[in-house]
């Protein structure tokens, strides 16, 4: 897969950009998986801990569902206008804001989960809602309101990747059910989160890599320029999607042959997660 694009901000720095075709086919792929495997499970199944504080898989299932419909209701907003203004909400922002809310998305998938009694119907509703809109969802020249500020349509469908990646492993660990992780998605999403930590935790002192997907520098501390750098953490894209949206810890992933460090400041336990 050909790297994702990057673009210089007003500001100079540059920003990691999304095509939208690969995006969009991501999207419907990633949307097909998680809908699969919905209609799959059990009774037994939807009723037992997602992993998540406080919801089961029914919950998890509405919660998704809530991610896939954000698009049709956000592309539907009346202030969604078509201009070449500058968004006020960078993905990177919007990754590391993302615990601001986390209190209301609670309780509004609480109070969904109460009024859907099939999770995998509610997804079912929510993919009927994108299917008409799913071109609209990669423009670029549509900005769309969110809580954080404006945002651009292609990158809050970025936004969506994210969560139903991160969602599609809950979903899977939660219950042993096999759940698709499209490679495209996956590789959008460790892309996202590795630029947020980037961004949450800004320097050049150590080299993060996520093969195949991402190489960041991180951190603090002296600026490495030539050679092997001193300090180096590597690991897997599903490990790293773990870490940066905690559901696993660093000490935990540091005693398992998925992650490596090397390097003095090659630490990221007090940067992350990145995602709240």
């Amino acid at each position: 897969m050909p790297p994702a694009r990057r673009a210089t901000t007003p500001s100079g720095r540059e920003r990691r950009t999304y095509d939208p075709t690969r995006i969009r086919t991501a999207l419907i792929h990633q949307v097909e998986a998680v809908a699969d495997a919905a209609h799959r499970l059990t009774p037994e199944q939807r009723a037992l801990p997602s992993g998540l504080p406080g919801w089961d898989v029914h919950h998890l299932l509405v919660h998704i569902a809530g991610q896939i419909d954000a698009v049709p209701r956000l592309l539907g907003s009346p202030q969604t206008e078509v201009t070449g203004k500058a968004p006020q909400v960078s993905l990177s922002r919007w990754a590391v804001s993302t615990a601001t809310v986390a209190e209301r998305l609670d309780a509004g998938t609480r109070k969904d989960a109460e009024s859907s009694p099939d999770g995998a119907a509610r997804i079912d509703q929510a993919v009927a809602e994108l299917e008409p809109v799913i071109e609209s969802a990669v423009r670029e020249d549509l900005l769309i309101p969110h809580d954080f500020g404006t945002m651009r349509m292609l990158d809050f469908t970025v936004t969506r990747l994210v969560e139903l990646v991160v969602h599609s492993d809950d979903l899977a660990r939660a219950t042993g059910v096999r759940v698709a992780l499209d490679r495209q998605a996956t590789a959008a999403t460790v892309r996202l989160l590795a630029d947020a930590l980037a961004a949450k935790a800004p320097g050049a002192s150590v080299e993060v890599r996520i093969p195949p997907f991402a190489v960041v520098q991180a951190i603090e501390g002296p600026r490495h320029t030539r050679g092997t750098p001193p300090n180096v953490v590597e690991t897997d894209p599903l490990t790293w999607i773990r870490l940066a949206t905690g559901r696993t810890t660093w000490a935990e992933a540091l005693g398992t042959p998925q992650l490596t460090a090397s390097g003095a400041r090659a630490d990221l336990s007090q940067v992350l997660p990145v995602l709240g």
